[in-house]
Parts: structure tokens; C-alpha cells; sequence
């Protein structure tokens, strides 16, 4: 049996492989029948493209034009690691009229390069710079594909979802922070038939791994890294020999560059990276963290109670207390008193999105929010700066009226029942594509009825993690 993650077994025949893959397509875009030779990976995918309703006849959006993207490429992590893809890609894609594309975590495209030729052909495509390659958006894709699984991925002919890409094969690999495996975007090879060569996957494989050495080399903090070597996602280990890439300044992305940094949205327990070492901090100690680096200016005890608190009766020895414990987990150099705030400069998820969505990037905002800021504290400081992201976020998606970002929106876990959001969403589709989001809209005003506003959080915590409309209860 061949291996499942190679588009092309060995000795197969690329033009009678492309045809029965074209029949099998037309056998699942018109009655939903997976048929040999479709493989498992592309049968899930395709499967994951009809739930989510994206149509054969798709074509690529550019969601982030310039100066947007230039501004959301130089925040990201991966443009530390281009000068790696350029040295390892370049000549590869040059000899082959390939392409070399690198996506963020959203399957947005950032970076897309090659020889003129192909790159005019791509160009009509959509498979552009600032253009959206997700499944959500495009369908099977190597780039999209990718980043949805968090596995490396080739995708041969007509296992593309979308028809307009069956002339194209590509393959692609995720690529991982390589101290917290958090998925910062993929690298991709896009080009003919010959891409379909089991050696192409491995290839974009080993490229991926030394993009995330080099992410390692690059912080000073990490002994990994210093070592020269990393421990990959599955938990095996990559060298980086050789070659010595330039080092580009550091990125406070999302908490990816080589500054202290703070993870806590989308979690409930933040991660702080600090002294070349990753920390997971328990439910209090991420509020405490989480509100000191939203003060950088420091906190008296006072404020800091009022925030952490909802019972404004705790004695101000329990956050002494709290703060002790805190200090014996990150050193007692790492926080200071009068008022509290940390003695080295701490970049968190939560701020760098505040600052996109503030500088209207909501692309590039989203592109890293995987989730409501410690979804579950109930701390009154954390549950209004928690309120304010979500909202600006929301009323910036709904504002930019772009389909892909609304789709996403609504299709998360803190905006599926979003009246609001699913109207914008109608709106913004073709006329063909609104009946999945108004059924939607139709069940939503049936279930709200009879609506009635949350009220905003007290010290007890009513309503602390809801943020829109929600049925009354008898």
C-alpha cells in the first residue's frame, strides 16, 4: 500500500491519476459520493468544504490590501524566517517554475514568490499576496489545507476543491513557535504536475522544521535554540547547520518575538514566556499577569484587589499572599511592588490585537485571535477587557462587511449566536450563497424572541461571560 500523504504513488501516471480524480470530483460536488483514488486526507477535506458550504466554482479575495499587509507582514513571526524559505525554496522554485508562498495562521497569504511567468499565471488565479487560500474560503488547498489539519499536505490536480486551481499541485507544511507549538502559519510549494513527487513533501516538510530552529536561534533566551536545536511539534528533534541566516529585529506578534510575552487569549491558563523559559500559569496568576501587562505603569494594591477580586471584602493580605506565590514561580526579580508591575517590559497577545484593531488591521487582529481573553475568569478587571476586545473586535468585522472574516466570525465558538454578525454575513454573500447564513438568522430570531440585554457583569458575576443578546430563561 503507498503512502496516503503522497497525491502521486510511485510508477502511477500523472495524466490517468488526473482523470479519475476529475471524475471523483464531479461524483462529489454532485451527489456527495467519495470515489477511488480519493485520498482519506482530501475525502475529510472535502467533506469539511461542503459543511461549510464553499462552492467548485470559488475564486481567491484579497482581504489585506496594502499598506495593511505590508504593516501585518512586518509584525510577523514569519518574516523572521523568509530570508530561511528564500535560501531553501529560491532554487528550487526557480529550476521547477514553482512558487514559494507563506500563509499565516488563517490560511491569509503573505508572502508569495517566484519566477515572472508563473507568478503571472497565479496572479489570475488569486493566489496573490493579501489573498485568503483557507478551506473556509478556498477549498482543498495545500496552504489552507495545511494550516486547518496542523499536518504538512500535497494536494495533486483535482483534489482541489475549487475547479479553477486544477491545473496546480502544491505542497505545504505548518510551521509551529517552537517553544509553545503554537501554529504560526505554513510554508508552500505551488506549481505543475511534478510537484506531486513524494520528494516535494518531504522537502516543504524539511523547510518548515528549519524555519523553526532558526525561530529558536533567533531568541536569545531559548538554550534550545542556542544549542542549535529545537524540538519539533511531534517531539522530535531538527538541526540547523551550515548556513547562518541573518537575523531580523525581533517581532512582538502575538507574543512570538524574543521579548517576555504573554498568551492568554483563547485559553484559561496564560502561558508566559520569559527568561528563555515557558511558564503555564494557574487561573489566578494568569488574571494577575494578564492585568499587569494591559498597566504597564503599575497598579497599587487597591486597584489591583478591585480588578482581581468580586467580593471587594478580600483582605489585602490575600493578594499579598497571591503575589508571594507568583514571585516564587517567576523569580523575585520578576515582579515589583509600589505599585505592582513587572520590572521587564511584558507584550501580550491581548494588547498587540487591541493595537490592530485600533489601527484598523481587523484582518491582521484576527488573523491571531483563537479565542476570548481567559474565557473563563470571572475577575471584574479581566471580564471588562474582555468585553472591550470582543466588541471592537465584532463591530469591526461587521463594519469591514467582508464575507470571509464575517464567515469566521460566525462559525466561532463566541460568534455563532450573533444575530448581528449572521445579518452582516447575509449581506455581504451573493445572492446564491445566503440561504445557509438567513436559515441561520431564522433561527436565531426564533430562539430570541423574547430577547433581553445581559447586564453588565456586578462584583457577584452575573452574566461575566456573556457578551451578546441571549434568550430569556424561563
Amino acid at each position: 500500500m503507498g503512502d496516503p500523504s503522497v497525491a502521486l504513488p510511485g510508477g502511477a501516471d500523472p495524466v490517468e491519476r488526473g482523470r479519475e480524480l476529475r471524475r471523483a470530483h464531479e461524483a462529489f460536488t454532485v451527489d456527495g459520493r467519495v470515489e477511488a483514488p480519493v485520498r482519506a486526507v482530501i475525502a475529510k477535506s472535502w467533506r469539511r468544504c461542503a459543511r461549510a458550504r464553499v462552492s467548485p466554482e470559488c475564486t481567491a479575495r484579497v482581504e489585506l490590501a496594502e499598506p495593511e499587509l505590508r504593516a501585518y507582514r512586518e509584525v510577523h513571526p514569519l518574516a523572521r524566517v523568509m530570508p530561511v524559505f528564500r535560501e531553501l525554496v529560491g532554487a528550487f522554485a526557480a529550476h521547477g517554475a514553482h512558487l514559494l508562498a507563506v500563509c499565516d495562521a488563517r490560511g491569509t497569504l503573505l508572502w508569495v514568490e517566484g519566477e515572472s511567468a508563473t507568478l503571472d499565471r497565479a496572479r489570475g488565479l488569486g493566489f496573490v499576496p493579501g489573498a485568503r487560500w483557507s478551506e473556509s474560503a478556498m477549498g482543498t488547498n495545500a496552504p489552507g489545507t495545511a494550516v486547518a489539519v496542523g499536518e504538512p499536505v500535497q494536494v495533486f490536480g483535482a483534489e482541489h476543491f475549487s475547479r479553477h486551481v486544477h491545473p496546480w499541485t502544491c505542497a505545504a507544511a505548518p510551521v509551529r513557535h517552537p517553544r509553545t507549538g503554537r501554529l504560526l502559519g505554513a510554508v508552500d510549494i505551488t506549481g505543475g504536475d511534478g510537484l506531486a513527487h513524494p520528494h516535494s513533501l518531504a522537502f516543504v516538510q524539511a523547510v518548515a522544521r528549519a524555519a523553526e530552529a532558526q525561530l529558536a536561534l533567533l531568541d536569545p533566551g531559548d538554550a534550545a535554540g542556542a544549542a542549535g536545536a529545537v524540538a519539533s511539534a511531534t517531539g522530535t528533534v531538527a538541526r540547523v547547520t551550515g548556513t547562518a541566516y541573518p537575523a531580523t529585529p525581533p517581532t512582538s506578534a502575538y507574543g512570538a518575538g524574543a521579548a517576555d510575552s504573554l498568551t492568554a487569549l483563547g485559553r484559561d491558563e496564560a502561558l508566559l514566556m520569559t527568561g528563555g523559559r515557558t511558564v503555564r500559569l494557574g487561573h489566578r496568576h494568569s488574571e494577575i499577569v494578564a492585568l499587569l501587562a494591559h498597566h504597564p505603569e503599575g497598579l497599587s494594591g487597591e486597584e489591583l484587589s478591585i480588578a482581581l477580586y468580586e467580593d471587594e471584602r478580600v483582605a489585602p493580605v490575600t493578594l499579598r499572599a497571591e503575589m508571594s506565590r507568583l514571585r516564587s514561580l517567576l523569580g523575585p526579580r520578576a515582579l515589583l511592588s509600589r505599585p505592582y508591575r513587572t520590572a521587564s517590559p511584558l507584550e501580550a497577545d491581548f494588547t498587540t490585537a487591541i493595537r490592530l484593531l485600533a489601527s484598523g488591521a481587523v484582518s491582521a487582529a484576527l488573523g491571531g485571535y483563537p479565542g476570548p481573553l481567559l474565557p473563563g475568569s470571572r475577575a471584574p478587571g479581566i471580564v471588562r477587557l474582555r468585553r472591550r476586545i470582543e466588541d471592537q473586535a465584532r463591530a469591526a468585522v461587521i463594519a469591514r462587511a467582508d464575507a470571509g472574516l464575517l464567515a469566521d466570525w460566525v462559525c466561532s465558538p463566541w460568534g455563532e449566536d450573533d444575530p448581528a454578525a449572521w445579518r452582516a454575513l447575509a449581506a455581504a454573500l451573493p445572492r446564491e450563497g445566503r440561504p445557509v447564513a438567513l436559515a441561520r438568522l431564522r433561527a436565531l430570531d426564533a430562539e430570541l424572541g423574547g430577547v433581553r440585554p445581559v447586564p453588565r457583569p456586578s462584583r457577584t458575576g452575573a452574566g461575566a461571560g456573556a457578551t451578546y443578546p441571549q434568550p430569556a430563561r424561563s
